[in-house]
């Protein structure tokens, strides 16, 4: 049997002094988002190790995913993408806030009832603003086939449910209340924008992020791209009063149009033009919502 001390500073018969799992929850209730920040990221990290040594990344491996460029980045990235950023906002969550914070935190998953004017905002202001952006940078741009936009409808659905639920219940619904409650909008934006995009940094040694092809300034501008299309994203969120499904859809409205679309738009166009173009995009959009707001981006604290 263990001891513990009495208030005298006698040790007495009871409970452990000091347990692992109490010091675990200490940690996790005072530094929750830390704790999911460190935990999104190594649990990625390693969750994606195989597919960065194997020979759809860097090669050291005897190891190929199948199935070709599309299904392989699906089987090589899921399965960290659903152990970081969710499985951490669920573990944190749990721990940090009990049944209640589980509560809210699935409420704004299921918080679908908005005005029909985001979402025809979303489902056709994304693929205008990327090809308007394109087409500022010097590209001719050319009408899609009728199967290609059909196919954007499933594959809307299958983007919702691959990248949306596996990052944006961690990035928007998690992790950016506490920011903003802590930092304000312009705060968590900065915090976020840039923890976003490194999270995905790994990636850029696969074929997800063009290796071995990859000039050294595509990761930067990725992560560029992620600090202000954060903002885009954080004011939807704020003006949608917290509608992670929202979110969800600017997100792979961005993936959806660049994969199923892109290249029967812009014909024989690199991927780095793709790349410039949302980061254009992205930048304006923003600079106009942080003008407009006066950089309160929604925000309204309860």
């Amino acid at each position: 049997m263990t001891t513990t001390l009495d208030t005298t500073g006698r040790a007495s018969a009871g409970q452990p002094a000091d347990r692992p799992t109490s010091r675990w929850r200490d940690v996790v209730r005072r530094r929750p988002l830390l704790v999911f920040f460190v935990l999104a990221n190594v649990a990625s990290w390693v969750a994606w190790t195989p597919y960065v040594l194997s020979q759809n990344g860097l090669g050291v491996l005897d190891l190929r995913f199948p199935g070709g460029p599309g299904v392989s980045q699906l089987t090589g990235v899921l399965p960290g993408a659903y152990l970081g950023p969710i499985g951490a906002a669920l573990l944190v969550t749990a721990v940090a806030d009990g049944r209640a914070g589980l509560r809210a935190w699935a409420a704004r998953l299921w918080r679908w009832r908005v005005g029909w004017r985001w979402y025809a905002g979303v489902l056709l202001g994304v693929p205008a603003a990327m090809v308007l952006a394109t087409m500022a940078l010097g590209a001719d741009a050319s009408t899609p086939s009728p199967f290609v936009l059909v196919a954007l409808v499933p594959g809307l659905v299958v983007q919702m449910i691959t990248t949306g639920l596996a990052e944006e219940p961690g990035w928007r619904d998690f992790a950016l209340p506490r920011l903003q409650h802590r930092f304000g909008p312009l705060g968590a934006a900065a915090v976020l924008g840039p923890a976003w995009g490194v999270w995905h940094l790994p990636l850029f040694l696969t074929e997800w992020g063009g290796w071995p092809d990859v000039a050294w300034w595509r990761p930067v501008e990725f992560v560029a791209f992620c600090v202000v299309f954060n903002v885009v994203m954080t004011w939807v969120f704020n003006r949608t009063h917290e509608s992670l499904p929202m979110a969800m859809l600017l997100h792979v409205s961005v993936n959806n149009f660049a994969s199923m679309a892109w290249s029967d738009v812009f014909p024989g166009r690199a991927d780095e033009h793709l790349q410039h173009a949302i980061l254009l995009a992205s930048t304006v959009a923003a600079a106009v919502l942080l003008l407009t707001t006066r950089g309160r981006l929604g925000y309204v604290r309860e």
